[in-house]
C-alpha cells in the first residue's frame, strides 16, 4: 500500500469523523435550545429539568472540545502530508480556508460569488 493510498484512506476517515462530530454537536445544541421552551410549554417551574439542561449543556461543551481536538488532528495530519510530499488530499464538497479562489464547495457558484463579495478580503482564518 503506497503512502498516497494510506493518506487518501486517512483523509476519508478524518472527513467522516469531522462530519459525525458536527452532526452530534448540531443535534445536542438543538436539544439544549429546545429544553427551556419545552419546560415553559409544559407550564413547569424553572427548577424542573435543570439537571437535564445542565447535562445537555455539558454534552455540547464536550462535543465542542472533541471538535477542537479533531481540528488539531486535521492540522497535524496536513502538516505530515506536506512533509512527506503527498499530493493534496481532499474528501467531500467543502472548501478549505486556503482555497483562494473558492472551489465552490458544492454550492451554486453565483451564491458563492455574492457571499465572497460581502466577506473581508483576507486570508486569515478564525
Amino acid at each position: 500500500m503506497s503512502r498516497q493510498t494510506v493518506g487518501e484512506a486517512l483523509s476519508a476517515r478524518l472527513f467522516a469523523a469531522e462530519t459525525a462530530i458536527d452532526a452530534a454537536l448540531t443535534e445536542a445544541a438543538s436539544l439544549v435550545a429546545m429544553l427551556p421552551a419545552a419546560r415553559a410549554g409544559a407550564y413547569l417551574s424553572a427548577v424542573t429539568g435543570q439537571g437535564a439542561f445542565d447535562a445537555a449543556a455539558a454534552a455540547v461543551t464536550s462535543l465542542t472540545q472533541a471538535r477542537a481536538h479533531m481540528v488539531a488532528t486535521h492540522n497535524t495530519l496536513s502538516a505530515l502530508a506536506r512533509k512527506l510530499g503527498l499530493e493534496t488530499l481532499a474528501v467531500g464538497p467543502l472548501d478549505k480556508p486556503e482555497d483562494v479562489p473558492s472551489n465552490g464547495g458544492g454550492v451554486n457558484k453565483t451564491i458563492i460569488d455574492e457571499v465572497n463579495k460581502a466577506l473581508p478580503n483576507t486570508v486569515n482564518v478564525c
